[in-house]
């Protein structure tokens, strides 16, 4: 039997949380933003994006190995 750190998903499906953020879309006038973290080709970063139309309104770097946290980030910071 192995040990893990987290457990195994209850759901069929992994879900993203995703904070919603106040506000509405440029791009389309939907008042339907979340923040959330996404893997680009620039690595992990937290977005702000429309949830109708996909447009992003902000990004900002994250983790290096975004939901994993290791010893060494958190000591030096």
């Amino acid at each position: 039997m192995s040990n893990f750190v987290f457990p195994r998903p209850a759901g069929e499906f992994p879900v993203q949380a995703r904070e919603t953020v106040a506000g509405t879309c440029a791009e389309c006038g939907a008042a339907a933003l979340a923040r959330h973290p996404v893997l680009s080709e620039g690595g992990w970063h937290l977005v702000v994006k429309c949830q109708a139309c996909l447009a992003t309104r902000e990004r900002e770097p994250w983790r290096r190995l975004g939901h994993v946290t290791l010893m060494t980030d958190v000591l030096l910071r």
